[in-house]
């Protein structure tokens, strides 16, 4: 962390954030949102949205369905931003092991995440190596 006000108030808001996803307190977790937040993903755009509204139904059907998630995280924050890697896993109610593993960033002002880029992802334990992945990214090979 920086030092500045600016990056504590960042850090504090994240250790807040994973210490209410770790104990499943919605109406907590909610709060650390703005009413206007703006979530972006890069990597899915129809992804994104807006709103605490929205923030809260996602994590309300998270909790719902994995009863016992979990979520460890690390950051670096500086100037209203925080750089962050989290994991977070469970067991769905099927019984299937829920595993996501990708970085976060926050920009937070006045104690709220104010937007996210959110670059966090289902973990793949399988599929094919880095050479043919690059060349199913490249479209040099047809899949099955």
């Amino acid at each position: 962390m920086d030092g500045t006000a600016a990056g504590a108030e960042a850090g504090a808001l994240v250790a807040r954030l994973l210490d209410t996803v770790n104990r499943h307190d919605l109406e907590g977790l909610t709060a650390c949102f703005a009413a206007d937040y703006r979530n972006e993903t890069p990597a899915h755009p129809a992804r994104g949205f807006e709103g605490r509204a929205q923030v809260r139904h996602n994590w309300e059907q998270v909790f719902a369905a994995v009863p016992d998630l979990s979520a460890d995280a690390r950051w670096l924050a500086n100037d209203g931003t925080a750089w962050s890697e989290w994991e977070m896993r469970g067991t769905r109610r099927d019984g299937q092991p829920h595993l996501l593993r990708g970085v976060v960033i926050f920009e937070v002002a006045d104690s709220e995440v104010t937007a996210a880029r959110f670059y966090l992802e289902p973990v793949e334990s399988g599929g094919p190596g880095i050479d043919g992945t690059i060349r199913r990214t490249l479209g040099l090979e047809v899949e099955p």
